[in-house]
């Protein structure tokens, strides 16, 4: 790792105190960047590798991880440094120990949850684009929740599908609901709340003490329906984190239907990542969806 020594000079300026690597192992848990533990036989750090040029993924994800930390919410892992070394962008975090959640833990996680999307602004998206996986995401500041969702969620996945070569039917049915968009929100107006954005069962863990936190946002300021719906997607939240998170911050009945709206999102995007074998599971959703409005 011919970054590592500019890497930890980095980390002493940070926290002031010396850091210099003696062990390093690479670290499993995701697809897109490489990961490693690295310790001095005292302090340890989670780090994140990439190519330089997408130093602006980690830096947004830094920002993010910021955005939750100052909601005083949920915990989520402290952020020591970023920046680019040679031919690699990097990012330092604190490492945690993940251990098995109790009962209470997935409580915690609804309550802590309930808490972070009740830190609102009055605009919805961001103060900067993101990505969601590596795919970029965009949060052009907008007052308006159902014009942000047809321009910078839904639009611009099935505009990047179509430069993929996905046309045809999920582009006509795409079209078809991106005009009817307003139907999903009668009686219903969403605050912007502090979305994590990438809300499936591997961002989130607990701590040695049962304590919950996420990881890996792609925050924006949003709909919270959003995340839950995401939480519904892929599974692995259970009820005990439902049910503490209705008890707090209790969920529109509309939320049935509108969570198909909000996991098209992700699954075009799954679409776009990963090919084609998600494109029939996205025409599906489109249907259902259009099936509500006729």
């Amino acid at each position: 790792m011919p970054a590592l020594a500019e890497i930890c000079n980095n980390i002493s300026a940070a926290t002031g105190k010396t850091f210099v690597c003696k062990h390093q192992q690479a670290s499993g848990g995701g697809c897109i960047n490489s990961t490693y533990t690295i310790s001095d036989g005292h302090d340890i750090y989670f780090l994140k590798l990439n190519d330089a040029q997408l130093n602006e993924m980690f830096n947004a994800e830094a920002e993010g991880l910021n955005e939750i930390h100052h909601s005083h919410s949920i915990r989520v892992p402290e952020v020591i440094c970023t920046g680019i070394s040679g031919r690699q962008s990097y990012l330092v975090l604190e490492h945690l120990v993940f251990a098995h959640g109790e009962s209470y833990s997935h409580q915690q996680l609804g309550l802590d949850l309930a808490q972070m999307h009740q830190h609102c602004r009055d605009q919805f998206g961001w103060r900067r684009d993101n990505t969601i996986g590596s795919t970029a995401q965009f949060n052009q500041q907008d007052s308006n929740w159902i014009e942000f969702w047809r321009q910078q969620r839904l639009g611009a996945q099935l505009q990047l599908a179509a430069s993929n070569g996905y046309g045809g039917q999920l582009q006509k049915r795409g079209e078809q609901l991106l005009c009817d968009l307003r139907y999903f929100f009668a009686g219903y107006s969403p605050q912007a709340s502090l979305l994590h954005g990438d809300l499936w069962s591997g961002n989130y863990a607990f701590d040695t003490n049962g304590q919950p936190l996420i990881f890996d946002p792609a925050v924006y300021f949003g709909d919270r329906e959003a995340d839950i719906a995401m939480t519904e997607l892929f599974g692995g939240f259970n009820s005990h984190f439902y049910q503490a998170y209705q008890e707090a911050l209790p969920l529109d009945e509309g939320y049935q239907t509108r969570k198909t709206l909000y996991n098209l999102y992700h699954v075009l995007n799954h679409l776009n990542l990963f090919g084609g074998g998600y494109l029939n599971q996205a025409e599906t959703m489109l249907e259902q969806l259009l099936a509500e409005i006729r």
